[in-house]
C-alpha cells in the first residue's frame, strides 16, 4: 500500500476517533458512553500505529499538518450528534474498514501486513458493536434513511477496486462516491480544536 493510502487510513482512524469521543457523557445510555469512549481510544491508537509506519514523529504527522493536507474520507469528518446517523456511519465505516484491512493483511510490506492483522483482531469488538446496533435499528425508518444518506460517503472510504464488495455486503446500489481528497465544511472547526495545543507551542510543548 502506498504512503498516501496509509496516510488516509490513519487520518480516517484519528478523525473518526475524535468524532466518536464526542458522544462521551451524552450517549442515550450509560453503556454507550463507555463503548464509544473505548472505541474512540482504539481508533486513535490505530491511527498512531499507522502514523508510526510513516514517520519517526507520529504526533507531528497527526497534528502539525495544515487542514488541506489531511487525507481522511469525508464520511468520518461529519459532525453527527444524532443517534441514527451516528450508528449508520459506524456500521458503514466498519464494513468498509474490514474490507480495507483484510486487503492490507496481504500487503507485500511485512510491516504493513503485520499491523493490519493486529488492527483486524482489535477491530472485532467494533464490528460486533456496530452489528448489534444495526440489527436493532435496521427496520427503523430513521436509520434506513440515515444509511441511504451516508451511502455515497461510505463508498468514498474505499478505493474503486474494493467498492464492489462493499456494495454486495451493504445491499445498496452503487452510486457516485463522495471521494477522498475533498473535505466537508465540518472538518475545519474540528481541526482547530484538535490541533490547538500543538499550534499554541509550535516549537514543541515541554511538560
Amino acid at each position: 500500500m502506498n504512503a498516501q493510502a496509509l496516510l488516509g487510513l490513519a487520518d480516517d482512524e484519528l478523525v473518526l476517533g475524535w468524532r466518536d469521543s464526542e458522544w462521551t457523557g451524552i450517549a442515550p445510555m450509560l453503556e454507550e458512553d463507555v463503548a464509544f469512549s473505548s472505541i474512540a481510544q482504539n481508533e486513535i491508537g490505530h491511527a498512531r500505529a499507522v502514523y508510526s509506519l510513516l514517520s519517526d514523529d507520529p504526533d507531528a504527522l497527526a497534528f502539525d499538518r495544515e487542514l488541506e493536507e489531511y487525507r481522511c474520507a469525508p464520511l468520518v469528518e461529519l459532525h453527527l450528534l444524532e443517534w441514527a446517523h451516528t450508528i449508520a456511519r459506524r456500521w458503514l465505516y466498519e464494513v468498509a474498514d474490514e474490507i480495507r484491512i483484510t486487503a492490507l493483511k496481504d500487503d507485500s510490506d511485512a510491516a504493513v501486513a503485520g499491523l493490519a492483522a493486529k488492527i483486524d483482531r482489535e477491530e472485532a469488538y467494533h464490528r460486533m458493536h456496530a452489528e448489534m446496533w444495526h440489527d436493532r435499528l435496521r427496520d427503523e425508518p430513521r436509520f434506513r434513511a440515515a444509511v441511504e444518506e451516508l451511502w455515497p460517503y461510505a463508498l468514498g472510504v474505499l478505493p474503486a477496486e474494493l467498492r464492489g464488495e462493499l456494495v454486495a455486503r451493504v445491499g445498496l446500489d452503487e452510486v457516485e462516491a463522495i471521494e477522498r481528497g475533498t473535505h466537508t465544511d465540518e472538518l475545519a472547526p474540528m481541526w482547530e480544536e484538535m490541533t490547538i495545543v500543538r499550534r499554541s507551542a509550535p516549537s514543541g510543548a515541554q511538560w
